[in-house]
């Protein structure tokens, strides 16, 4: 499964690029509003610190205004995924920007009928919320479930995004339902690897190691010289 961010913050995103097992980004309205920044300066600066799909999002109602922010928006980097909300309008807009060879992910998604339509209109990626579900009473993840089980019934190409995340259990049942992939906030993606028996083993070996004899942790494993 491919790890995403959720995010539009550049410090966060070059963090946890050093790690080398970060495979793309999502962006939405929101978080581009947290960093107070022009999107025409934020966006090339995202998509030029992403190897993979960078997932930047239309604000538009209507299929024309949606077709033309998605043209401009592909205009970006070649990296760019237009996401695009799921409303019929929205989905005429994916058809179009299908046909011209753009990219697309379909976002705010709720339930498995939806995901079908998002994949028959063309759609590249489709982005099911699973913490929005489950903060209203039901599993989240089930829907995940759904629309793979679906997808597999029909081979669509469509690649399911897990996403609206709350925390690392969603990550791992994600994977467990068979998504695509995940996006996250940078917030739940060091979650992953934080856990206070690796934290405390860690401790242990570093003070046991001090106890050896002209030993300190940054020469564990060299020999002395000769």
């Amino acid at each position: 499964m491919k790890l995403f961010l959720d995010t539009a913050d550049l410090d966060a995103i070059r963090r946890i690029k050093r790690l080398g097992m970060l495979d793309g980004v999502t962006t939405n309205p929101s978080h581009v509003s947290k960093t107070g920044l022009d999107p025409q300066e934020l966006y090339p600066l995202i998509c030029g610190e992403v190897d993979g799909p960078v997932s930047l999002e239309t604000v538009g109602t209507d299929a024309d205004q949606i077709f033309k922010e998605g043209l401009a928006l592909a205009a970006v980097a070649d990296n760019v995924v237009v996401k695009v909300p799921l409303l019929p309008e929205g989905l005429i807009a994916v058809r179009r920007l299908a046909g011209e060879g753009i990219a697309t992910n379909v976002t705010v998604t709720f339930s498995a009928n939806q995901a079908i339509l998002a994949a028959k209109a063309g759609a590249d990626y489709v982005s099911p919320f699973v913490g929005r579900l489950d903060g209203v009473g039901h599993d989240g993840m089930d829907l995940v479930r759904q629309i793979h089980q679906i997808y597999d019934n029909y081979d669509f190409k469509t690649q399911i995004i897990t996403a609206a995340v709350r925390h690392p259990i969603h990550v791992l049942q994600a994977a467990l339902a068979g998504s695509h992939i995940c996006t996250m906030a940078p917030a739940v993606f060091d979650q992953l690897y934080e856990h206070p028996l690796t934290d405390s083993g860690i401790a242990q070996f570093l003070a046991d190691w001090r106890k050896v004899p002209n030993q300190h942790p940054e020469t564990a494993g060299v020999p002395a010289p000769m």
